[in-house]
C-alpha cells in the first residue's frame, strides 16, 4: 500500500449533507497554504478494533444518505442497505429519492447520446485565421491570390506575407495594449489557455493548438484572453516541427492582436526558416525587423534557454544571412563580489575540500541505482509494522483486493478513454480542455497512479482540495520526468556526472580545487531549459477531473461474500460534505466496506513519490534556481506554497553570481553522506512493535487509543446525557486519529530507516523566503524528533583524536539536560562519575537500570552512550572511528543577533556573547527578575501577586522568552504562559487567566530592561514594515550574503474552479499582484529578518569548514560535526559569526529600503507621499547602538556549546 495521502485531522461528527432535491453547493475548502502539508496517514494501519469499527458503522449511514449526490452507478437504485443495529428507515425520501435518480438516469442516457453525436461530427481543425487588420488581412489575401499550384509558389507567397506583416508594426487594432492590471478572472483564464497551448506542444497535439488559438482570435470580444507568450508558445510548437505556413498565420495573428514581437517570436520564426532552409531574403529581413525591435543576434543565444537542437536550427538561420556571424562564447563564470564570501571564492589560499569515501566505481553504481528511482516515480518501501498471521480471511481479504483491482483497472481504462474523446470534442468546438493534459501520461500510468491514490484515502476521507492537488501536481511531476527522457537529457546527464564524481570520489583526482558547483559548470552549459509550473487552479482542475474518474469508475459488490455476479455494485467513494472549523468541505470518502477489507489485507508494502525518499548517490549541485538536488524530478531551491510565484522571481532576476553563497551552502549541505544506526534502530522498532512508548517518542497504535465509557444510552436518556455523550465520542475520536497521526509518522520514519539499512544515503537541501535550509526528504531527515536524529549517523567516520572522547561525554551530558548550568570541565567530570550508568545503557539498554530513558533527548543519549562505551573499550580511544555527530547549539540564537546588532553589552552578556567561567542562562535570569517584580507587587497587597509565590520558574517564562525574539506579541505570549500554569498541578486554576496577564506583563517588562537595544531595533523594524505595508507594497530586503528577500503576506483573495461534483474555492494570501497583509507584514519582519541572518551565519559556517574539509550539517543553530572537529568547528563559527556582525547590516538594510520604497515622488498622491516621506524619516532615524566589542565573542566558551 501508498503512504502518498495526507492526514488532515478530524472530519467532525456532523455532516453539511444537502438535501436530495437542492443543487450542490461551492464549499468553502480552505487556504492555499493548507496544500503543503507533509503529513500522511498511515497505509499499514493496525486493524481497528471494535469500538472502532462501530464508528465506521456509524458513518456508513451518513455515506448511505450521502449517496443522492453519488449518481455515477446506473444500479444505485437497487442498493439495499442490509438490515442490523444501524438501519432505519428515512422517512419521506424514498420517493423524492427514486424520482430524483431517475431524473439523473435521463440526463446521463441524454449525455451519452450527446456524445455519441458528436463522435460521429466530422470537425475540421481550422487553420486560417480572422485577420481584423485590414493591412494585414491583405497580406494574406494578396498571398492566396492566384491559387498557387505548387507548394514552392505556397511557400514563396506566404514568405511574401511575413516580410510584409513583420513590418506593419503600428497596424494594430485599438485598444490592444497591456493592461497594467490583468482582473484575476482573466488572469485565471489566461493561465488555463497558457498550460493548455503548451500541453499541445508536449503532446504533438499542435493543430489542435492551432484550432483552438485561431477559433479565439477570431473572436473580437475573446482576443482579450490572448497574450503574447500564448502566441510565441503556439509558434515555437510549429517552429520545431519546421510548419511554415502554420508558424506564419500565427505571426500574423501576433501583430494583428496589436502586439510587439519579442525576443521569443523572432527565436520562433527564425528556428522555422532554420529548419526549412529558408531563402536568405526572409531571413535578412526577419533578423533587421528584431534589430530595429532592439533586439541583437546574440541574444538569441545567451538571453533565451532552447534545448542544443533548437540552438542548432537557430543558428543555421542566422548563419545563412550573416555568414560571419559565431554564437558568443560561453561567458566565464561570474564572480561573487560579496565581502564576507571573498575568502571562498579567493583563487589563492589554503584549500581542503573534502572528499567522500567511496570510490568512483561504487559512486557511478549509486548513480545508476538513483537513476532508476526517479525514472520509476515511486519507491516501494517494507513496512515495519508488525505483519498480521496468514490466516484464511488475511489471504482471501488480499485475494479479493487483487481481483477488484483487475476490474477497475479495466473500469478506469474505459472511463479515461471516454473523457478523452468527450474533451477532444469539446476542444474541436475551440474551447480550451483538459485533453492535451490526459495525453501527457501513458492511459496505463494514469490508471495506476489513480489505484495508488484509491488504495491509501484515510478512512475519515479526504478534501476534494487536498486530493485534487496532490493528483495534479504528481502529473506535473511525471510529465516533466517523461520530458527528460523523450529528449536525450538522462544520457547526457550520465556522461556529465560520471565525470563530475571525479571531482568527490576518493580514488580520483582533478587539476585544481573546485567547489561542485564550479566543477559542475566547468563541465559544460545547462542541459535542457527550465520547465515553468502550472498554476494552481489549472493543478486542481486536472486533479479533479481524475477524482471524479476514480468516484465514476470503482465500483465494488455490495457483499463481497456472495458470488461474483450475483450481487449488486456500489460505488467504492463518496462525495460528501463536512463543515471543518466553520468551512464547508467537499471530502470523497471510502465505504467503510472498502476500508475494513484494506485494512483485513493489511499488506506490507507502502510506496513514496521518489522525491520523498533520500537519495542513494550524491545530489546534482545547485547552480541556479531550479536546477540542483534530484537527478532528474524538479525541486524548487526556494521552498514556497505551491502557486507563489515572487520569490522564484526575485530568485530569477538576480545576478547569477549572488546567489553563489547561498547555493555552494546548499550544496555542500546536501553533499553529507548519512548512514542508519543499526543497533538502535532495532531496539526502537522493538519498542515500536510492542505498543510503542510515549515518553519515548514512539507513538502507540490507534488501538490503544482511549475508550468512551458507554457507547450508548438507555430509552428516555435527557438531552444532556445526550450531549455528554456525543462530546465524549467526539474526544475519543479526535484522540484515535491524532493518535494514528503520530503512529503513520512514525511507521514512515522507521520503514525508511529500515529499507536503508546497510546503505549510505544522502539529504537534498533547500531553503525557505528566509535563507533557512531545510532536507528536501520529508519523513527520515535529521531536522525531525529525538528519535529521527538518533537513528542517523555520518557514513563517513573520523579518528577521535586525543580530545574527541572528552567532546563526546560533554555532548552525551547536554543531551540529558543535567548540567546546563555547570562549565565544560564540571560535564566532563560528571561524565566520567556516571560512567558505570552509560555503559550499563549501552549494554544492557531494555533490561537494565535504563538512565538514559531519564534525559531529555533519551534516544540521542542512548545513541551517545553506545559511542562512547565502543571508544572507552577500544584499544586506543584516539585512534577510535567515530561516525555520532555531535552538536555545538546557540545560546539564544536569536537575542544573541540582536545583541550583536545593537552592540548591547547588557544584552550579550546574558546570552553568552562575552568570557565567562560558567554559560549564563537568559530565561533564568528573565525568571529571577519577574520574580522580583513579583515580589514588590505582593509586598503592596496585589492578589495575583501573592497567589503565585513559589510559582516563576525557568520553564515558565522559557517559551516566552524564546519566542518574543522572534516577534511573539502579548497575546501569544499570555497563551503560553497560560498553557505553563496549567500543567502546574498544585497551582489554583481560578486564577490561571489573571496569572498570566500579570506575568506575561512583567515578562516583556523584564526584557525592556534587560535588552533595551533589542527592544528598540524591534520597534524600528515593525515601524518600517507597517509604513511600507501601508504604502501598498510587501517588504523586501537582501540578506548578507546576497539572497532577495520579500515577505508572502497578502490580502487574501477567493479563487474558484467551477464544474463537476464540486466547484472548489480556496483562499490564496500569497500572490504580489493582492495588496499586502499590514499585520502580517509588520509582525513578521523582525522575526523573519533575524532568521535572514542566523541563516547567513550558518552558510558562511558551512562553506569555511568545509574549505577546512570538515564534514558539517546544521539544524538552523544547531551545528554539527564530528567529535575531532568540534575545536576548528567552534573556531569557524566564531570567527563567521564576528565577521558578519563587523558589516554595516542596519545601515545597508535602511539604504536598500529607501532606494526600493522611497524613489517615486513624482508619481504619487499627497497621500503616498506623506506615508513615502514618513518611511524615509523613519529609515534615516537607525536605533542608537552600545559599545559591546564584537571580538570578545571570539573569547566566550558558551557562545555555541
Amino acid at each position: 500500500m501508498s503512504a502518498l495521502r495526507w492526514t488532515r485531522g478530524a472530519a467532525g461528527l456532523g455532516r453539511a449533507l444537502s438535501s436530495s432535491g437542492r443543487r450542490r453547493p461551492t464549499s468553502e475548502e480552505g487556504t492555499l497554504s493548507g496544500l503543503c502539508s507533509s503529513r500522511r496517514s498511515s497505509a499499514a494501519s493496525p486493524r481497528e478494533q471494535d469500538a472502532q469499527k462501530e464508528w465506521g458503522h456509524a458513518e456508513l449511514l451518513e455515506v448511505l444518505e450521502a449517496r443522492v449526490r453519488q449518481l455515477q452507478a446506473e444500479s444505485l437504485s437497487q442498493v439495499v442497505v442490509k438490515k442490523g443495529p444501524m438501519d432505519r428507515p428515512l422517512k419521506g425520501h424514498s420517493g423524492r429519492w427514486a424520482q430524483k435518480l431517475e431524473a439523473e438516469k435521463q440526463m446521463k442516457q441524454k449525455r451519452q447520446e450527446r456524445f455519441l453525436d458528436q463522435q460521429k461530427q466530422s470537425y475540421t481543425l481550422l487553420t486560417e485565421p480572422r485577420i481584423w487588420s485590414k493591412k494585414l488581412a491583405s497580406c494574406l489575401q494578396q498571398s492566396k491570390k492566384g491559387a498557387p499550384k505548387s507548394s514552392e509558389e505556397e511557400e514563396q507567397q506566404l514568405t511574401w506575407a511575413l516580410q510584409a506583416a513583420m513590418l506593419k508594426l503600428s497596424s494594430c487594432t485599438p485598444g490592444r495594449r497591456q493592461a497594467k492590471v490583468v482582473e484575476a478572472n482573466l488572469l485565471l483564464l489566461q493561465q488555463k489557455f497558457l498550460a493548455f497551448f503548451e500541453c499541445c506542444a508536449c503532446t504533438d497535439n499542435m493543430p489542435l493548438a492551432h484550432h483552438v488559438l485561431v477559433t479565439q482570435h477570431s473572436k473580437c470580444d475573446r482576443q482579450q484572453l490572448l497574450t503574447l507568450d500564448m502566441y510565441n508558445t503556439v509558434m515555437l510548437g510549429w517552429a520545431r516541427k519546421g510548419s511554415f505556413k502554420e508558424m506564419v498565420y500565427v505571426f500574423v495573428m501576433l501583430k494583428d492582436a496589436g502586439l510587439s514581437p519579442n525576443l521569443w517570436s523572432y527565436a520562433a520564426a527564425l528556428q522555422c526558416m532554420g529548419r526549412r532552409d529558408q531563402d536568405v531574403h526572409t531571413i535578412q529581413k526577419c533578423l533587421k525587423q528584431m534589430k530595429e525591435n532592439g533586439f541583437q543576434p546574440q541574444q538569441l543565444f545567451t538571453d533565451l534557454a532552447l534545448a542544443g537542437e533548437e540552438q542548432a536550427a537557430l543558428l543555421r538561420a542566422v548563419v545563412k544571412a550573416e555568414p560571419a556571424f559565431s554564437p558568443p562564447p560561453q561567458a566565464p563564470s561570474p564572480v561573487n563580489t560579496c565581502t564576507l564570501l571573498r575568502e571562498i571564492y579567493a583563487k589563492n589560499g589554503p584549500k581542503s575540500y573534502p572528499k567522500l569515501h567511496l570510490p568512483l566505481e561504487t559512486l557511478q553504481d549509486l548513480f545508476s541505482q538513483q537513476l532508476r528511482v526517479e525514472l520509476s516515480a515511486n519507491v516501494s518501501v517494507q513496512s515495519v509494522e508488525k505483519a498480521p498471521e496468514m490466516t484464511k480471511e488475511v489471504i482471501e481479504a488480499r485475494k479479493t483486493l487483487k481481483t477488484l483491482q483487475g476490474q477497475w483497472e479495466v473500469e478506469l481504462l474505459q472511463v479515461l478513454r471516454q473523457t478523452k474523446a468527450t474533451m477532444a470534442c469539446q476542444a474541436q468546438e475551440g474551447q480550451p480542455t483538459l485533453y492535451p493534459f490526459l495525453c501527457l501520461l501513458s492511459e496505463g500510468e494514469f490508471v495506476s497512479m489513480l489505484l495508488q491514490v484509491l488504495r491509501v484515502l484515510p478512512s475519515q476521507g479526504e478534501p476534494l482540495l487536498h486530493l485534487a492537488h496532490d493528483l495534479g501536481l504528481r502529473v506535473l511531476n511525471r510529465h516533466l520526468v517523461k520530458q527528460k527522457q523523450v529528449t536525450n537529457h538522462v544520457e547526457k546527464l550520465g556522461q556529465r556526472y560520471s565525470q563530475y564524481l571525479r571531482l568527490l570520489a576518493s580514488n580520483t583526482q582533478v587539476e585544481a580545487p573546485f567547489l561542485p558547483r564550479e566543477y559542475w559548470e566547468l563541465l559544460g552549459p545547462p542541459e535542457t531549459p527550465p520547465q515553468q509550473p502550472w498554476s494552481v487552479p489549472v493543478l486542481l482542475q486536472l486533479g479533479k477531473q481524475l477524482a471524479e474518474l476514480l468516484v465514476q469508475a470503482v465500483q465494488m459488490p455490495r457483499s463481497l461474500a456472495a458470488p461474483q455476479g450475483s450481487c449488486h455494485l456500489i460505488p467504492v467513494l463518496y462525495h460528501v460534505y463536512s463543515f471543518r472549523s466553520y468551512r464547508q468541505v467537499g471530502i470523497l470518502k471510502p465505504h467503510p466496506a472498502f476500508t475494513q477489507l484494506l485494512e483485513t489485507a493489511a499488506e506490507p508494502t507502502l510506496t513514496f513519490e521518489t522525491t520523498e525518499v533520500p537519495m542513494l548517490c550524491p545530489p546534482l549541485p545547485w547552480t541556479s534556481p531550479h536546477a540542483g538536488a534530484y537527478l532528474l524530478s524538479s525541486t524548487k531551491l526556494m521552498r514556497a506554497t505551491e502557486g507563489t510565484t515572487q520569490h522564484q522571481h526575485l530568485l530569477e532576476r538576480c545576478a547569477p553570481a549572488q546567489l553563489h553563497g547561498a547555493l555552494d551552502a546548499l550544496t555542500q549541505l546536501g553533499n553529507c553522506a548519512w548512514r542508519v544506526n543499526g543497533r538502535l534502530l532495532d531496539l526502537v522498532l522493538q519498542v515500536f512493535r510492542d505498543k510503542g512508548c510515549v515518553r519515548l517518542g514512539v507513538p502507540p497504535p490507534r488501538s490503544e487509543a482511549p475508550q468512551p465509557a458507554r457507547q450508548h444510552l438507555p430509552p428516555g436518556s435527557s438531552p444532556v446525557h445526550k450531549a455528554e455523550l456525543r462530546k465524549e465520542l467526539a474526544r475519543c475520536l479526535k484522540t484515535a486519529r491524532e493518535m494514528h497521526s503520530l503512529r503513520s509518522e512514525a511507521l514512515y520514519r522507521l520503514s525508511l530507516a529500515q529499507h536503508l539499512r546497510d546503505r549510505v544515503f544522502w539529504l537534498p537541501h533547500n531553503m525557505d523566503f528566509r535563507g533557512r535550509t531545510y532536507p528536501c526528504p520529508p519523513h527520515f531527515n535529521h531536522l525531525g524528533s529525538d528519535l529521527a536524529r538518533a537513528l542517523l549517523e555520518f557514513a563517513e567516520g573520523r579518528p577521535l583524536g586525543l580530545r574527541g572522547l572528552d567532546w563526546l561525554k560533554i555532548h552525551l551530558v547536554n543531551l540529558t539536560g543535567l548540567k546546563k548550568r555547570d562549565s565544560l570541565s564540571m560535564r566532563l567530570a560528571f561524565a566520567d562519575q556516571i560512567m558505570e550508568e552509560i555503559l550499563d545503557s549501552a549494554d544492557n539498554p531494555m533490561t537494565g537500570r535504563k538512565w538514559w530513558m531519564e534525559a531529555d533527548e533519551p534516544w540521542q543519549t542512548l545513541a551517545c552512550c553506545m559511542e562512547i562505551a565502543q571508544a572507552v573499550r577500544s584499544p586506543d580511544p584516539a585512534a577510535y572511528i567515530s561516525h555520532l555527530p555531535v552538536h555545538q547549539d546557540g545560546s539564544c540564537n536569536g537575542l544573541q543577533h540582536y545583541a550583536a546588532l545593537g552592540r548591547d553589552s547588557a544584552g550579550a552578556a546574558s546570552v553568552n556573547l562575552t568570557p565567562s567561567d560558567l554559560p549564563q542562562d537568559v530565561y533564568r535570569e528573565v525568571a529571577t527578575q519577574v520574580e522580583e517584580f513579583r515580589q514588590q507587587d505582593a509586598k503592596e497587597g496585589l492578589q495575583v501577586a501573592q497567589v503565585l509565590k513559589g510559582f516563576i520558574t525557568r520553564k515558565v517564562v522559557k517559551q516566552t522568552v524564546m519566542t518574543v525574539v522572534y516577534g511573539v506579541t502579548r497575546y501569544g505570549g499570555r497563551l503560553q504562559i497560560e498553557k505553563r500554569l496549567r500543567e502546574l498541578s498544585d497551582f489554583p486554576q481560578e486564577f490561571v487567566w489573571e496569572a498570566s496577564h500579570y506575568l506575561v506583563r512583567l515578562v516583556f517588562n523584564s526584557l525592556q530592561e534587560m535588552f533595551s537595544s533589542t527592544r528598540a531595533i524591534q520597534h524600528w523594524l515593525t515601524e518600517s514594515a507597517n509604513l511600507i505595508s501601508h504604502a501598498g507594497w510587501p517588504v523586501e530586503w537582501v540578506t548578507p550574503l546576497g539572497i532577495p528577500i520579500i515577505q508572502p503576506y497578502h490580502r487574501e483573495a477567493k479563487v474558484q474552479v467551477k464544474g463537476g461534483i464540486q466547484s472548489i474555492t480556496f483562499t490564496s494570501s500569497m500572490n504580489i499582484s493582492q495588496k499586502p497583509n499590514t499585520l502580517k507584514q509588520k509582525n513578521g519582519f523582525p522575526p523573519n529578518f533575524i532568521h535572514s541572518l542566523d541563516s547567513s551565519h550558518m552558510m558562511l559556517t558551512a562553506l569555511h569548514c568545509h574549505r577546512r574539509g570538515l564534514t558539517f550539517v546544521s539544524v538552523h543553530d544547531c551545528f554539527w560535526t564530528h567529535a575531532a572537529d568540534i575545536p576548528v568547528m567552534n573556531e569557524v563559527c566564531r570567527e563567521q559569526f564576528v565577521r558578519l556582525h563587523s558589516q554595516p547590516i542596519l545601515e545597508d538594510l535602511a539604504k536598500f529600503l529607501e532606494k526600493r520604497f522611497c524613489s517615486f515622488y513624482r508619481s504619487l498622491k499627497p497621500s503616498e507621499l506623506a506615508l513615502v516621506t514618513k518611511l524615509q524619516e523613519t529609515l534615516r532615524s537607525l536605533p542608537e547602538k552600545g559599545n559591546f566589542d564584537l571580538g570578545q565573542v571570539m573569547r566566550s566558551t558558551y557562545f555555541f556549546s
